[in-house]
């Protein structure tokens, strides 16, 4: 795939693959994007809007340059700034990739971070050399007005022009919460879901904290997605319990989505209006309880948004898919093309899959749900955040 490189959001010519319920594989204009849904269907998007989460500034002990990487927080509420899990840069900036960055000074516990006029101290490192546990000075409102006048959109390489704040808030933006932003909505314009209302679609929203998407390190990289707060609002409930009563899917935009819907329902199976903390890593041994199809953007192989996708088709129909993104030339990152992939029948021990060129239909086993993500304060050197799940 092509990393798209122009911030974006809803380019005329953007690709939309398909992959129906069955594995079969369609190309699409994104434009047509509403022509997939169909009457009684419930549309839920993430209204999260992005912070500005990458900070410069100097570690205090040695006087070094540092880039500080907001990675994850523990509740949703405006005054839950003081703490905040965080990945730590040395000297550079994004246009070295991520992977190629170099390392901070050594952090101890105790130590300064001057970020602008904001001071943070190091509680403890999470089990990582540069990913941290901080501690903001000041309050809450002292603490917002800090970052929104030192920080910046976390940004990659793969953008060459630097990018303004606006650039990575979604149409439907509301609550300063995600920390980059949950680019499936990029989809979404008024326009669209005017054509949506209009068929008969419902529309409903949550708020994810949407976490990073690369540390640049291979460790890091395996613990994402982090621990991310969520809203779910009675409304939406409502919605999501109506379109399945009418008989209509549930489909969510973007993986956060995705990952709140399964966390507020995988006790009972029971979504309810609810606010938490998604700890669970949703993969091939993950049996979806809520979600019917997911809107995405394209990602890589072994990325946690790639992984997600397991828990909706089998290997074969994602081989495919990946065959065909490489194919059409689709453009991948937050500003590329999309995906929109309907939840095929996994259940049970023999499940048929369609697969689109090998011919004879694949075989797969399917073992039920387990979770074994590794969380980003379950660190065994930091208890101060420990035992906080679900409310």
């Amino acid at each position: 795939m092509i990393a798209a490189t122009v911030p974006a959001q809803r380019l005329s010519n953007a690709k939309l693959l398909t992959i129906d319920a069955s594995g079969q594989i369609t190309h699409f204009p994104r434009l047509n994007f509403p022509d997939l849904l169909r009457a009684r269907d419930v549309v839920i998007a993430n209204d999260a809007a992005t912070l500005p989460a990458s900070l410069f500034g100097i570690h205090s002990r040695t006087g070094a340059p540092i880039e500080v990487r907001l990675a994850g927080r523990r509740s949703l509420e405006p005054e839950a700034v003081k703490h905040f899990s965080a990945i730590v840069f040395g000297e550079g900036n994004y246009r070295t990739p991520t992977e190629h960055r170099s390392s901070p000074p050594e952090l101890r516990p105790g130590d300064g971070l001057r970020l602008g006029s904001l001071r943070a101290t190091v509680v403890c490192l999470l089990d990582h050399p540069r990913f941290v546990l901080l501690r903001f000075e000041g309050s809450s409102e002292e603490i917002w007005r800090g970052l929104v006048r030192h920080g910046r959109p976390i940004q990659y390489a793969h953008v060459p022009m630097p990018l303004e704040i606006w650039d990575t808030w979604t149409p439907i933006a509301g609550p300063l919460a995600a920390h980059e932003p949950p680019s499936a909505s990029f989809i979404l314009n008024w326009s669209t879901l005017d054509v949506m209302i209009r068929r008969r679609v419902y529309f409903g929203t949550v708020t994810h904290a949407a976490g990073i998407s690369s540390t640049g390190d291979p460790e890091l990289d395996a613990r994402l997605p982090l621990d991310e707060p969520y809203r779910i609002p009675e409304s939406t409930a409502r919605l999501i319990q109506e379109a399945r009563e009418r008989g209509g899917r549930v489909i969510a935009i973007g993986t956060t989505v995705v990952r709140a819907l399964e966390h507020a329902a995988e006790i009972d199976g029971v979504l309810r209006a609810d606010e938490g903390l998604a700890t669970q890593r949703i993969g091939r041994e993950t049996t979806l309880r809520i979600v019917d199809a997911i809107i995405s953007g394209t990602h890589q192989p072994g990325s946690s948004h790639y992984e997600l996708l397991r828990a909706f088709v089998t290997n074969d129909v994602l081989e495919d898919m990946n065959a065909e993104l490489e194919e059409h030339g689709y453009r991948t990152h937050e500003f590329g093309d999309s995906i929109f992939v309907e939840r095929m029948n996994l259940a049970g021990a023999g499940v048929i899959a369609r697969n689109k060129k090998n011919g004879p239909p694949a075989r797969m086993s399917h073992q039920g749900k387990t979770h074994y993500g590794i969380t980003c304060m379950q660190s065994r050197n930091c208890k101060l955040l420990k035992g906080h799940g679900r409310p």
